[in-house]
C-alpha cells in the first residue's frame, strides 16, 4: 500500500511512539523521499515499520523505518552487501542491515547518504539483472 508520509496510516502508527521518536521518524522518511524521489511509502503496524521502495515486496525495498521507544533503525534491504567504509550499518542479518539512530544529528553522519542512495542503486541492478534472467526463460 504506497503511502504518503503524511498519511493518515503513518500518522497513526506514529502516535504509539515517543514525540522524539515521531519527530526523528519524520525527518528520515524527510532525507529519504529526498534522496529517492518518487519512493513510495508503506506501513507494517504490527511491525512498527515504514518501508521506502519502488514496487511491491522485497524487490522493490529500498529501506525500512524500524520504529521503538528509544529510536529508530534505518534499515537498508540487503545492506549486508553494501559497501560500508565508515562501519555504520548495524546488524547480523544475511541480507539486511541498519543504522541505528537516536537524534536527527545521526542522520548527518558522513556515510548515510551514501548508503541510502548504494542501496536504490543497488535494487535497481537486482531489477535489470531480474528482468535479464526472465527475457532469456
Amino acid at each position: 500500500m504506497a503511502t504518503s508520509s503524511s498519511s493518515p496510516a503513518v500518522a497513526e502508527l506514529l502516535t504509539a511512539y515517543p514525540a522524539a521518536v515521531q519527530s526523528l521518524a519524520k525527518e528520515t522518511a524527510a532525507l529519504i523521499r529526498r534522496l529517492l524521489p518518487g519512493v513510495e511509502a508503506s506501513v507494517d503496524p504490527q511491525a512498527g515499520l515504514l518501508a521506502y521502495g519502488f514496487g511491491p515486496g522485497y524487490i522493490g525495498m529500498v529501506c525500512t523505518l524500524i520504529l521503538s521507544q528509544k529510536g529508530v533503525k534505518l534499515g537498508l534491504a540487503h545492506g549486508a552487501a553494501l559497501d560500508d567504509p565508515r562501519g555504520l550499518l548495524e546488524g547480523s542479518g544475511k541480507v539486511h542491515r541498519y543504522i541505528a539512530l537516536k537524534t536527527a544529528a545521526d542522520l548527518r553522519q558522513p556515510g548515510v547518504n551514501s548508503l541510502i542512495t548504494a542501496a536504490e542503486k543497488a535494487r535497481r541492478a537486482r531489477v535489470k539483472a531480474r528482468a535479464a534472467r526472465g527475457a532469456k526463460r
